[in-house]
């Protein structure tokens, strides 16, 4: 059985853990309920770190004069400077972390949807985007693995966020091994991996590996890293999954029967045209490296970047699979 090393991941409170929402609730998700043996959640509520109690008074982003603010709707009061300064402070103390699931649309942990408004009165939204806590995670972690629980219901979202956050999880280890070994073996048994995601950071990153120029560690790892970041900006498309699925089972291409590369075409194609998740091809060859004991794929990431036990397609909607979420 393949060990994970467990990612380092910052949570907002209420999601699961405790009922500290503004109406003392606790946010139901499936999948973090499951997740919980396989990462180490750090669970944190601003709101209440900042000294609101719980239950309380529903907080709002106000834009005035071109700056936003964070008002408590009731009372008035401008808890801007208390958010902000909570914010960078916890953020600082953090010695390492590998993503964040926030609490969509909160007006201090909101990732994206955060609604703005132009006062506190009963008036509409003007817009959106990530509330204050949110917005410190994105500008000083713009490159972890970042999402809340109600866009992690969407499968595609899921399985990058999954993927990503555990890649970026092994290469934390990497990096505090001081191995070049280590990263020499990184990049092998993850080639398939970048295959799909970017060929042009597979090749980039191939020859930072190589080491050409003799540079010490720290300067291979730091240039391996900023191109490590940039290559998960964005998950493969299905086109590039399905060329790679193709050429792992062309591993197995004299062992098959036609009929069973048959079926796996078929399979392949279903994914391709969003009628099947991507773990259904996965499944496929990975009884097939287990049947004829292939080595070398048994050890790629492509196969299994994390635990196949957060493979399963909980709560599996098909609407919106292909929208684009990273524009």
């Amino acid at each position: 059985m393949k060990k994970f090393p467990k990612p380092i991941v910052v949570i907002s409170k209420c999601i699961e853990f405790e009922p500290v929402r503004w109406n003392a609730q606790k946010v139901a998700s499936d999948f973090v309920r499951i997740m919980k043996k396989y990462v180490n959640f750090l669970p944190v509520c601003p709101e209440v770190e900042i000294g609101l109690g719980v239950p309380r008074e529903t907080l709002r982003i106000v834009k005035k004069n071109n700056e936003l603010k964070l008002i408590q709707t009731a009372s008035g009061l401008d808890l801007t400077d208390k958010i902000k300064k909570f914010s960078a402070k916890y953020l600082n103390s953090l010695s390492e972390v590998d993503g964040f699931i926030l609490k969509s649309k909160s007006p201090s942990s909101g990732y994206k949807d955060a609604k703005i408004y132009p006062s506190t009165e009963k008036v509409g939204a003007i817009g959106k985007g990530p509330g204050f806590f949110g917005n410190e995670v994105l500008m000083k972690f713009p490159h972890l693995a970042i999402e809340d629980e109600k866009r992690l219901i969407n499968l595609r979202i899921r399985e990058h966020f999954l993927t990503k956050l555990y890649i970026l999880t092994d290469f934390r280890n990497v990096e505090n091994s001081s191995s070049p070994k280590e990263l020499i073996a990184f990049q092998s048994r993850n080639k398939l991996l970048f295959t799909a995601y970017s060929q042009k950071y597979l090749y980039i990153m191939g020859r930072i590996v190589a080491n050409q120029d003799k540079q010490d560690f720290k300067s291979t790892i730091d240039s391996y890293k900023n191109n490590l970041w940039k290559t998960f900006v964005r998950p493969p498309r299905r086109g590039s999954n399905s060329n790679v699925l193709i050429k792992a089972a062309g591993y197995f291409s004299r062992k098959l029967s036609k009929e069973e590369k048959n079926f796996f075409a078929e399979v392949v194609n279903k994914y391709n045209n969003n009628k099947l998740p991507l773990s259904t091809p996965l499944s496929l060859l990975r009884s097939w490296i287990i049947r004829f004991k292939e080595d070398y794929l048994a050890n790629q990431t492509f196969l299994e970047p994390y635990p196949k036990e957060l493979f399963e397609p909980y709560n599996l909607k098909n609407e919106d699979l292909e929208k684009d979420y990273w524009k």
